[in-house]
């Protein structure tokens, strides 16, 4: 079987799937627009490809998101035409279709299946959009922006055979007409690397943190609304002191991976600091430690240190953090939104907080911090469900080389 796979940003989401086919001895092929990917990994032949031109000026605002999907479009059609030149024809394509990539690729390989990673499909109700009032007022105006913003996706679904979704939440996010050819197969959590460990360390600020002190954990890619940076910020002054020797790690860029920059020019993290600044002592400030981003091995070697780790989220697309601190054994407070309610049963491997609520966040991370025979049943109890449902090795890998196979007909 040939399989070509499309991601502006590859590996990612295909980082396990890509080379556990090319191990099964299948041509594997990558197209990307990755521009330091390399020629090959684990098996799998990665030509990368650039776009060669911009949007247009003047453009109608709510045009410039289809615009830019199409201009990607085209430039990885004109890849694919060139690999197919070369005598390249995939049985199977799987692609994400979130930056337009997969627009055209039907023109290209008539016989193809084709199954696209149906990640998220944006409303202008029910979701991200317009849920925290501080960040986002849907106008009407906006509602429609929003509705354009989906044109290139319903293109790429309309010409797609099959779609696979990481949780049932997201596949619900897509239109009824396409959810019956989307199968629920999460990414998978390599729950061996992701695992407790009673004698793990952490270095900090010229000491070693263990199991023995404790520790808070936030992470995010960015330190955004669209995570809860801001609520959980909001919620230190009163855990600070409700907890005077807990120290508090935060893993995450400064900047913005989803949401759009404020408006007054700096950070989330500046402003944050300037906010909540005047309610913390000299000592409580000194206990927030920004480590901005870090390398896996040292982000799992900080889940395992763990003491609560805080996950919140806008209704949107579940990170793999929450399930690889659930995998490394931490007990876990989280916001009470889809799709976390899909991991997490509260009381049972978790405990789940309003997202807005930064007081009864406090109250509920110091509470469970006070708590060691709760966290411990949380915690046995989280890495059981992520085991039991989420495994790579055993659950989700299998899963989705078989939809691969049962898209390419075999």
């Amino acid at each position: 079987m040939k399989v070509l796979f499309v991601h502006q940003n590859f590996p990612a989401q295909f980082k396990h799937l890509a080379p556990a086919l090319a191990a099964a001895g299948h041509e594997v092929v990558a197209l990307t627009l990755r521009r330091q990917a390399p020629a090959a990994l684990k098996g799998v032949r990665v030509v990368t490809y650039a776009v060669t031109r911009g949007s247009s000026r003047g453009i109608h605002p709510w045009a410039g998101d289809f615009e830019t999907k199409v201009i990607r479009g085209e430039a990885c059609f004109r890849a694919a035409l060139q690999l197919r030149d070369k005598g390249f024809s995939p049985d199977v394509i799987v692609a994400h279709p979130g930056w337009g990539e997969s627009l055209f690729l039907r023109h290209v390989w008539p016989k193809a299946r084709i199954g696209l990673y149906g990640e998220f499909f944006y409303r202008s109700e029910g979701a991200d959009v317009g849920f925290d009032p501080e960040t986002s007022v849907v106008t009407e105006a906006e509602a429609s922006r929003v509705t354009l913003r989906n044109a290139a996706m319903l293109l790429a679904m309309d010409g797609a055979d099959a779609a696979i979704a990481p949780t049932h939440w997201q596949a619900s996010t897509y239109p009824e007409s396409f959810r019956s050819r989307i199968a629920v197969i999460h990414d998978g959590i390599d729950t061996a690397a992701a695992a407790p460990d009673p004698g793990a360390t952490f270095a900090l600020d010229g000491r070693l943190l263990s199991r023995r002190d404790e520790v808070i954990t936030f992470v995010s890619r960015s330190l955004e609304p669209y995570r809860g940076y801001h609520v959980f910020m909001r919620a230190l002054p009163a855990l600070l002191k409700a907890r005077p020797n807990a120290e508090v790690v935060i893993v995450g860029q400064e900047g913005v991976s989803y949401g759009v920059p404020r408006e007054d020019g700096t950070s989330w993290k500046q402003a944050m600091a300037r906010e909540i600044g005047p309610a913390l002592s000299g000592s409580e400030a000194a206990r927030i430690h920004h480590l901005g981003q870090v390398p896996y091995d040292r982000f799992l070697a900080l889940l395992k240190v763990s003491t609560v780790h805080v996950y919140l989220t806008y209704p949107f697309v579940l990170s793999w953090s929450l399930l690889e601190a659930m995998s490394s054994g931490c007990a876990v407070v989280a916001s009470d939104t889809a799709p976390v309610r899909e991991v997490i049963t509260s009381g049972t491997d978790g405990q789940l907080v309003d997202f807005f609520d930064a007081p009864g966040l406090a109250q509920a991370v110091a509470a469970l911090v006070a708590d060691r025979p709760r966290r411990e049943r949380f915690g046995v109890a989280a890495r059981r469900r992520i085991v039991r449902d989420y495994d790579l090795a055993e659950v989700a890998l299998p899963r989705q080389i078989a939809w691969v196979e049962a898209l390419s007909g075999r």
